[in-house]
């Protein structure tokens, strides 16, 4: 059980490390860069270690690079421009809505249908958000100084989507084909890394020369280091081993301490303020999710497949 904190724990961690990352670097620049090097790491694993050689023809390759435009381009660049305009651990809690964008999209993708308690579950974890999501964005100021409150929220939700989405592009992609996860995970990473890194270019992030801070480098470094030693090493094989001892419900279930502890480190690391919204709809989504996952229960065994793959 104690494992299962820690995993958490972590997950949690790469929000704050992601909102210090920030003060020394630009956010585009941030994230591609990690996503680069985190992506050469894992094909270099899969080349030199594993050593799996495939023969396969351009075609077979793309549904990789549109998993890597979603999963990891769209994802990563609308988290860490949102990331800027509100605390870490409501970050952290809108992501949870995952499990609930991800029956969405199933709905018209893999024709999947969704029970009357699910309905009610989606419909009340969204509600509990609704406070939240308008209690902390600050104003962002764009064409003819015209402010508007919520893009950053709306940028999350767009992360929480394509995310899910991109899992179940992963899921196809392993089904249809013979690579392994490492190197699949690896080339979209490579794929959207480097599409981030040219967002940063083009939108005119100060590239003189990098797009850090001359005093910040040694913390970027940390913090780019330190996320890619917990979100693509330990957390990647300790999710997986926890999945062979748990249940994937109880995994969910104990998914919602991520935002109590992104919470925490905010509050110690980063100084930041938690209002009672925040703890408002931590309640509300809890009871949510709890009635979504109840239909999970007769079908764990298939569930717990599909979780499976979404975290290799």
């Amino acid at each position: 059980m104690h494992l299962v904190i820690l995993l958490f724990a972590l997950f949690a961690s790469l929000f704050t490390l992601s909102k210090t990352g920030l003060l020394y670097s630009e956010p585009f620049f941030f994230i591609g860069s990690r996503m680069l090097v985190s992506g050469l790491l894992l094909l270099g694993y899969d080349y030199l270690i594993t050593k799996n050689r495939y023969q396969y023809r351009l075609s077979a390759l793309y549904p990789i690079f549109i998993f890597g435009f979603f999963a990891i381009y769209v994802t990563n660049a609308a988290e860490i421009w949102g990331l800027q305009y509100m605390s870490s651990a409501k970050a952290c809690l809108i992501y949870s809505l995952s499990p609930f964008a991800a029956a969405l999209l199933a709905i018209p993708i893999l024709k999947e249908k969704i029970t009357q308690k699910k309905w009610w579950g989606l419909a009340i974890g969204f509600l509990g958000l609704m406070p939240l999501l308008f209690a902390e964005s600050q104003p962002i100021e764009i064409f003819n100084e015209l402010k508007l409150v919520g893009w950053a929220d709306s940028a999350l939700v767009i992360a929480v989507f394509a995310s899910a989405y991109g899992w179940i592009l992963l899921k196809k992609i392993l089904t249809q084909y013979v690579f392994s996860t490492v190197f699949v995970n690896g080339l979209a990473m490579l794929t959207g890394g480097t599409l981030a890194l040219a967002h940063s270019y083009l939108s005119g992030e100060s590239w003189t020369p990098f797009p850090v801070s001359q005093n910040g480098w040694l913390v970027y470094l940390e913090c780019m280091v330190w996320m890619t030693l917990i979100s693509n090493i330990i957390c990647y094989n300790l999710y997986g081993h926890l999945l062979k001892k748990f249940t994937a419900t109880f995994m969910s279930f104990a998914g919602l301490v991520t935002p109590l502890f992104a919470s925490l480190f905010g509050w110690f690391f980063l100084d930041e303020v938690i209002t009672w919204h925040f703890y408002f709809a931590m309640g509300l989504f809890s009871i949510g999710l709890t009635l979504f996952y109840i239909d999970e229960l007769p079908g764990f065994s298939i569930y717990k497949e599909n979780q499976v793959s979404n975290i290799n």
